[in-house]
């Protein structure tokens, strides 16, 4: 199994990357959907249900449902088989812990826009646009913790 690993590498981590780019796009526009949701349905006149809301619910289902569901395992899937691939993760070197680390905190992070979703859509949000704006810096502070872990490995 590892020897046929090691073949399929170059196409592995092709495949992880793309898988990564897409999930990390969802991570970064969902909250920033829920931003103008939050806001949009805040101004004089909005309701809930109003075809604002209901496009609002639409495209964040969609995002996450079609895009960043898929693409999260996917990163998962192509992650797991370059850990398995033979000389590509060194455990005893503290970059793939904090990869790890970051990783897992992401899938938290992408579980946690999955419940707010679904707060916002049954009328149970309890966060402010401006909550949902500092939500939406969590996804860069992992991205840089995986990028620096990786090219830097310290």
């Amino acid at each position: 199994m590892t020897d046929f690993l090691a073949e399929l590498y170059v196409w592995t981590k092709s495949l992880h990357v793309m898988s990564v780019l897409a999930w990390m796009a969802g991570l970064f526009y969902l909250p920033r959907l829920f931003v103008y949701h939050v806001e949009g349905l805040n101004k004089q006149g909005v309701e809930r249900d109003s075809d604002m809301d209901l496009l609002f619910r639409h495209q964040e289902r969609l995002l996450l449902k079609a895009i960043m569901a898929p693409a999260m395992v996917s990163s998962w899937l192509f992650g797991l088989m370059l850990v398995l691939t033979p000389g590509i993760v060194d455990w005893e070197s503290i970059w793939a812990w904090t990869k790890a680390a970051s990783i897992i905190g992401m899938t938290w992070f992408h579980f946690w826009c999955a419940k707010k979703r679904v707060d916002l859509a049954e009328g149970r949000n309890a966060l402010t646009g401006r909550q949902f704006r500092m939500m939406n810096e969590v996804p860069t502070i992992f991205m840089i913790v995986i990028v620096l872990s990786v090219i830097v490995k310290f």
